[in-house]
């Protein structure tokens, strides 16, 4: 189905620059980077997919039976994202919540033209009705600067105001309900979120992405475009991964802010993976992801290879394990997501109680927030990251919006919990804001 041309590249940095602003030209655009982090699991240092040929759109209702059969029936590469609301068609739950932005629930495309890049190797994947454009594309690739022009001054994108959703004092009074809500022990933690955003406004979505990936450089950053509607991540978490008949799910919970000086950042680090609150916040979560994986896991191969272990990124400290399963060759791979979907990290113990407490407190509809963004390749295999430390962007609507939350147990602090929220905004805000 697909024609396979190789490449080798002379500086594959300078390439990057140059095929995400060639990929600009088209509506339907999935850029996946791993910004070369030292992370486990990795297969590309860059992915990108453009123009569909075949696509998937739909609400939540029968969200993953529709994606099962798009995904069996193409049998080829797929990229696209899952929403948060896909939570809807896996439980007996509503999303209500105030939305400006309009991203569908589910979205997928089959791409005509795809890019791998893995040191300095590029692979291009054409479909057969294109792929004499491969040498001509390449060549026209080359021709694009290795760096980002800056905007120029008469765009007519002004200065941003970020608002927020709810006020300090009102979040703290809806984490003082979550609290009550854990003391009643109707549920043991939940990851609760906030809006930050901007109406009337407008942005240049590669700078910004750009911008945002430059201070962040994490290893699930995405650049999504359907249309009008954007996705700019700096995402640092893998939500979940299938290699063959291993899957691998590697959850965050647990955040700590960096320094530039060396002893105390290391002190800073060291600090969290001993903190009692940050480490049963990740255990928690780990032990739900156990859950999920077990519905669909061979008996017995559910394990934890990594527990609490601190990586750091260039904006904060986090808390990741990594927990792996093994499944049978008749499981399909959608099957396995929607068993686990939505993540852990994004929801909480017990996790139905837990959505549904989300839905009564949080202002906002998440949308494609705490999502995933990735691909099925035509074996089945597929991988993952977690919507966080993003910016969406809806075009015709100009309206910009980003979300931040953190993880609420019994020995949260309002104020603390506040605090954690604007570290975790921090990349965006400077970003937006010019700040």
């Amino acid at each position: 189905m697909r024609i396979i041309r190789k490449y080798t590249l002379e500086n594959p940095q300078d390439f990057k620059f140059k095929l995400l602003q060639w990929g600009q030209q088209f509506e339907d655009i999935i850029w996946l980077d791993s910004n070369q982090y030292n992370q486990l699991y990795s297969s590309y240092d860059v992915v990108l997919g453009v123009e569909a040929f075949t696509s998937i759109k739909t609400d939540y209702d029968n969200g993953f039976d529709k994606l099962k059969e798009y995904q069996e029936q193409t049998a080829d590469w797929i990229f696209g994202y899952l929403s948060y609301d896909l939570k809807n068609d896996t439980e007996d739950l509503l999303s209500k919540n105030y939305d400006r932005l309009h991203f569908p629930d589910l979205y997928f495309f089959q791409p005509k033209k795809l890019f791998f890049v893995k040191d300095n190797v590029l692979e291009m994947h054409y479909l057969r009705m294109v792929d004499d454009e491969i040498d001509e594309d390449f060549d026209l690739i080359q021709t694009f600067s290795a760096h980002l022009e800056e905007t120029k001054e008469d765009s007519p994108c002004g200065k941003i105001k970020i608002s927020l959703r709810m006020t300090k004092d009102v979040y703290k009074e809806k984490i003082n309900q979550m609290l009550a809500h854990i003391h009643r022990g109707d549920i043991y933690e939940a990851n609760f979120c906030q809006e930050f955003f901007a109406k009337d406004s407008c942005i240049d979505p590669l700078q910004t992405y750009h911008h945002l990936n430059t201070i962040s450089k994490p290893p699930f950053a995405a650049f999504l475009r359907f249309d009008n509607l954007y996705l700019l991540s700096a995402s640092p978490e893998r939500y979940i991964k299938k290699e063959g008949n291993k899957i691998v799910s590697q959850p965050i919970k647990g955040t700590a802010k960096r320094s530039i000086d060396d002893n105390l950042d290391a002190e800073l680090a060291k600090v969290l993976a001993n903190d009692p609150k940050e480490r049963s916040e990740n255990i928690m979560i780990v032990d739900l992801v156990r859950n999920d994986l077990s519905k669909t896991a061979i008996k017995g191969s559910v394990n934890v290879e990594e527990l609490c272990k601190v990586y750091s990124f260039k904006q904060v400290h986090q808390m990741i394990s990594t927990v792996v399963s093994q499944v049978e060759d008749t499981v399909s791979p959608v099957d396995v997501i929607r068993s686990t979907f939505p993540m852990g990290s994004m929801t909480g113990a017990p996790k139905i109680s837990a959505m549904q407490i989300i839905e009564d407190l949080e202002a906002s509809k998440r949308g494609l927030y705490s999502g995933a963004v990735g691909y099925f390749s035509p074996s089945g295999d597929f991988d993952f990251n977690v919507v966080i430390r993003s910016i969406l962007y809806n075009a015709l609507e100009k309206y910009i919006s980003y979300t931040v939350g953190g993880a609420i147990t019994a020995k949260s602090d309002p104020d603390k919990e506040y605090e954690e929220c604007l570290l975790k905004a921090k990349a965006m805000r400077e970003v937006l804001e010019g700040v």
